[in-house]
């Protein structure tokens, strides 16, 4: 298995897995910013079995200005979270939505970061299943309690000083937002527009190709050394508030390149009027 081959599951392979009678835990983490439908759409049609993981309140704490609007739950909320979900220790998991993996990404993140390593992303999501003639159900799935035990410590994290410092020393900061609020064009939910000096623009959506799938591991990773990444070059990623950044953590895996992820992002960057702020190209 090369580098990377582990974050992805195609829906074709997971039609097989699960056709062989292989259990796997589906997670359904369809959200976006300011859409609280995602409950509503997974009732609507969801892959068989798939439990839905409410986002803002399941991937996250409470947010705030010092903390950002996504920040990390504690491993003990997660492990309870993940126990509702049915994860048992050793369970394989798979996690969907239906945004080409921009919101399941922070699922696949935390639980590989609270030290649950067998976890998959489903290769382009509900509409790829949709595609590969893969069956759907309606309602509520309620799985019985899991048992997994987590630790944390499975993924490296980044503090707001530790992400400044990073261009300085050689390293290379990734801001995964769209260009224009990068440039500090525009910026729809966080108090101040801009990037964090030395910061590279890195928008997400450029990890997909157009059916909404992931690019290939060598795509990718030509993508990346565009950006600056370089063997024993550190890096480390940041979004708005955490998830979309996750998606390019997995990009970035995929493509054979660790990367460490700043949870509180751009929010908790822009709350703090002391921290300064760079617009512009970059």
């Amino acid at each position: 298995m090369t580098p990377g081959d582990d974050v992805l599951v195609a829906a074709d392979g997971l039609r097989a897995e699960l056709a062989a009678g292989r259990r796997v835990v589906l997670l359904d983490v369809r959200w976006a910013l300011g859409d609280d439908r995602g409950h509503r759409r997974y009732l609507d049609g969801h892959l068989p079995g798939a439990v839905f993981v409410d986002l803002d309140g399941e991937l996250a704490d409470p947010p705030s200005p010092a903390a950002g609007r996504h920040p990390l739950p504690s491993v003990r909320r997660l492990q309870s979270a993940a126990r509702r979900w049915g994860v048992r220790t050793g369970d394989p998991v798979v996690a969907y939505d239906a945004t080409g993996g921009l919101a399941a990404s922070r699922a696949w993140w935390l639980l590989r970061w609270g030290g649950h390593a067998d976890v998959r992303l489903l290769d382009g999501g509900l509409p790829a299943w949709r595609r590969a003639g893969g069956p759907v159900e309606t309602g509520e799935v309620v799985p019985e309690p899991g048992d997994v035990e987590l630790t944390g410590g499975g993924m490296p994290v980044l503090s707001p000083d530790g992400a400044a410092a990073l261009p300085a020393s050689g390293g290379l900061l990734l801001d995964a937002r769209a260009g224009e609020r990068y440039r500090g064009e525009k910026e729809p939910v966080d108090p101040r527009a801009g990037h964090v000096p030395g910061a590279v623009s890195a928008p997400t959506a450029d990890n997909l190709t157009p059916d909404g799938t992931f690019r290939a591991a060598a795509a990718l990773a030509q993508r990346f050394e565009a950006l600056g990444a370089r063997p024993g070059v550190p890096v480390g990623v940041y979004c708005g508030s955490g998830v979309a950044a996750a998606h390019e953590v997995a990009a970035l895996a995929r493509a054979g390149i660790p990367a460490a992820l700043w949870p509180g992002s751009w929010s908790q960057w822009a709350a703090d009027p002391d921290r300064p702020v760079a617009t512009g190209p970059g």
